[in-house]
């Protein structure tokens, strides 16, 4: 059974690596940025025990399954339940690279003018990373990989090639 946690900083890849699982290997693809936010205007975050509950109804309504996204509060209700772990860490400059060449998402964007409009506060916030001590920082995630007991990879640099998800254990560079 696949049952993937892939998490890390805005534009580390994760996103490309959950549809790459979801498309190739039949796994549902829940992004958590779908269920993390209010439709309000301006959004705001939804209470941790909402958005639990949806993980928590994901999960149970799919057998195999990979979960993405930033939110270390909300990946560890789907740490529990996964037996794959990849923390995307490629480094802030690899990140903002990606961010800056990353297709409009209509998911989180009304239209790519939006999107490119917040390109300039998304690298902002890219670049605070690995000194912040929020959900979103990389001190939350490092916490998040150091205390998962299953299979789990720190994928340090995007590769192309992406492999099956059991063989990515043997091919991707890792630390």
């Amino acid at each position: 059974m696949q049952k993937i946690v892939i998490f890390g900083n805005a534009g580390s890849g994760k996103t490309t690596l959950a549809r790459h699982y979801a498309n190739h290997y039949g796994l549902a693809r829940l992004d958590l940025d779908t269920l993390a936010w209010t439709d309000a205007t301006p959004p705001s975050r939804k209470a941790l025990c909402d958005s639990a509950e949806e993980i928590e109804t994901f999960i149970a309504q799919n057998r195999k399954w990979v979960i993405e996204g930033v939110y270390a509060g909300l990946l560890g209700v789907a740490i529990v339940r996964a037996d794959q772990l990849f923390f995307m860490n490629p480094g802030v400059e690899a990140c903002v690279a990606n961010c800056k060449s990353r297709p409009w998402e209509p998911h989180k964007y009304k239209s790519a003018a939006q999107q490119d409009k917040n390109l300039a506060m998304l690298i902002e916030w890219v670049r605070r990373y690995p000194n912040r001590r929020d959900e979103y920082s990389l001190a939350a995630h490092r916490a998040l990989f150091d205390s998962f007991t299953g299979e789990k990879k720190e994928v340090t640099r995007n590769d192309e090639n992406l492999p099956s998800p059991r063989s990515a254990f043997k091919s991707l560079t890792v630390r």
